[in-house]
């Protein structure tokens, strides 16, 4: 036992206390290296291990003679004369590799598993592919993918990003965050409001297009607290939070309704809905509005229709009162056909009458409601075409005599002025 193993014990506890490093997990990698520095030693045994005591530092190495099983025939001591140099040089390239894992390993666990969460950066360095954000001790990557279009990044801002991957390399960490997720608004809310963050009030639904506008459903557990009015804090300063921190992206919040029909009409806010029609086996939602409201409830190039179908999972047909008028009264004087699409042996649509009878294909329907349509107009052309030719061939008669002794209404007028004469 020396002096020196003491001043090495003291530096690798000192080490493992600064990088928050086990000293058995130094020891465990400066014994593996020392095997492999004994074994490029001339006369060194094929099979050979070393040991450190952990109490006084004093390494040991000890050669293995194997039979052809695997097992282990001769042990002996064959510590080399030298070993303390080379000890003390594999010992600091070891540290120094143990210390770069373990910090690796550190910053990965203090990542690892926090997908979903918010972390604020600064903004080190942005190009057309990505922008690197500066999270202290690690750096995160914002790719072009997940980037608001047309959001600007400056160098040294801050900058709030929803983390959505969490790699490990080589390298250490590799965190992906995103600007355009649709989780970052339920996180900044969380923030912002106290109500959420404690579970009062959950966010059930939520649908946005990054940039341009954001929809949210709100319910709360507690009968006494407005959803919508705790998000939006008095006179709208939570929510302005919010806007902020998305670069004046807009929000909507919509209170949560377990019917569907409500939850439609609720989610087609700020437009007043007259009436929600549900078709539960296509999915379809058909909404009937005021006519004067009809460009409300669709929005600005159809976006306020398609928030509200991506939050309420409704594909939304949205009609104004004229035009639910106008189909209802061009619908109700057709016939229609009764039956039903089915797929034959070989896969192909055709269609089935209630009534029975073949099944025909698409294109043999279409041709035979073409024939049908067509037949009265060419039977009405044919009998124009008949009276037509009658009238050409009879020929033209006089005017019938009219009986004696009976006086047309000229006749009668002339012979009662002579007898008054």
């Amino acid at each position: 036992m020396s002096t020196t193993n003491f001043e090495f014990l003291d530096a690798l506890q000192q080490i493992a206390r600064d990088k928050g490093i086990a000293v058995e997990t130094l020891l465990e990698a400066l014994a593996n290296a020392l095997v492999a520095a004994y074994k490029r030693q001339p006369d060194a045994a094929e099979e050979a291990f070393v040991t450190i005591d952990s109490d006084s530092g004093e390494i040991r190495v000890y050669g293995q003679e194997l039979d052809e099983d695997g097992n282990v025939v001769r042990e002996w001591d064959d510590t080399p004369n030298d070993f303390g140099r080379i000890a003390a040089q594999a010992a600091k390239q070891v540290i120094l590799q143990r210390i770069r894992e373990a910090e690796r390993d550190l910053k990965y666990e203090e990542y690892a598993g926090r997908e979903g969460d918010i972390v604020t950066g600064i903004i080190q360095q942005s190009d057309n592919r990505y922008t690197l954000l500066d999270l202290g001790k690690v750096e995160a990557l914002l790719p072009q993918a997940e980037q608001v279009p047309y959001e600007r990044y400056d160098h040294a801002a801050r900058l709030k990003a929803y983390i959505v991957e969490v790699r490990k390399t080589s390298k250490g960490p590799q965190i992906v965050v995103s600007r355009s997720h649709p989780g970052l608004i339920k996180r900044l809310f969380e923030l912002e409001v106290p109500e959420i963050s404690n579970g009062v009030v959950e966010i059930k639904a939520c649908a946005r297009e990054p940039g341009h506008r954001t929809k949210i459903a709100v319910w709360s557990n507690d009968p006494n607290v407005d959803p919508v009015g705790a998000c939006v804090g008095a006179r709208g300063a939570r929510v302005r939070m919010v806007t902020n921190e998305l670069r004046g992206e807009k929000v909507d919040i919509v209170p949560y309704s377990a019917d569907p029909a409500e939850f439609v009409a609720r989610a087609l806010q700020p437009a007043r809905v007259k009436e929600v029609r549900l078709d539960e086996e296509t999915g379809t939602a058909t909404v009937i509005v005021h006519d004067f409201q009809l460009s409300l409830a669709i929005g600005k190039e159809g976006q306020n229709a398609r928030l509200a179908a991506r939050l309420t999972g409704w594909r939304i047909d949205i009609k104004s009162e004229t035009q639910l008028a106008e189909e209802e009264a061009g619908y109700a004087d057709q016939d229609w056909a009764e039956g039903e699409w089915v797929e034959n042996e070989s896969g192909d649509l055709v269609w089935k009458p209630a009534e029975g009878g073949e099944a025909m294909s698409a294109e043999e329907w279409s041709h035979q409601a073409e024939d049908t349509s067509e037949a009265p107009a060419t039977e009405a052309g044919e009998a124009d075409g008949a009276a037509e030719a009658s009238a050409e061939t009879e020929p033209a008669t006089a005017p019938e005599a009219e009986p004696a002794g009976e006086a047309t209404v000229s006749e009668r007028a002339v012979v009662s002025e002579e007898a008054e004469a």
